[in-house]
């Protein structure tokens, strides 16, 4: 029996799910460009947003690897927790965003100092005088009326989009060879 070998590359999973990467890639890119670029210092929410990202890198990567070497079901499984992970955190940004426009408050806790206390040659009332704090619930930056969280919202929901057809497309791909086994 002769089987038509299909690069990895070519599957629908594959490219939906390195669109997904990327995408990921490139906002945590973008984030550490503004932060240490920029001079954009990130606020308590701003970091919590990125968890998703640490998370969601090399478990799509994984996923990649589990297409490739023909564990579509495995792929599946990982892309649908990386699109669950990103739907969570574009609740996040969501929340974020929303602190920011006023439509409801932040969190009490969140004010990040940009330095740490002490530790420094002079007086703590001369450091006091240089410390900013960073809050949740001010934009410090917009682009076309979003603010670093709300684009968030929106490369958290892309990735949304991408690793669920990535799923789907991983699911149907192990069913489809299931099938052919029987």
């Amino acid at each position: 029996m002769h089987q038509h070998h299909t690069s990895a590359t070519a599957l629908p999973a594959y490219r939906a799910g390195a669109a997904a990467l990327m995408i990921a890639a490139g906002a945590l890119i973008a984030a550490y460009g503004f932060e240490y670029i920029g001079g954009y210092e990130p606020c308590p929410l701003c970091l919590m947003e990125r968890y998703a990202y640490y998370a969601g890198i090399p478990l799509l990567f994984l996923a990649l690897v589990l297409v490739a070497t023909e564990r579509a079901g495995w792929a599946a499984v990982v892309f649908f927790l990386v699109a669950l992970a990103f739907l969570a955190n574009a609740g996040l940004g969501t929340y974020h965003a929303g602190a920011e426009w006023k439509f409801w408050p932040g969190p009490d806790t969140c004010g990040a100092v940009s330095r740490p206390l002490g530790g420094g040659s002079g007086s703590l009332l001369k450091e006091l005088e240089t410390i900013r704090v960073i809050r949740c619930d001010e934009a410090p930056w917009q682009f076309l009326g979003l603010s670093f969280a709300g684009w968030n919202v929106v490369a958290s929901l892309l990735i949304v989009i991408a690793t669920l057809q990535a799923a789907f497309s991983a699911s149907a791909r192990n069913t489809q060879r299931r099938m052919s086994e029987i």
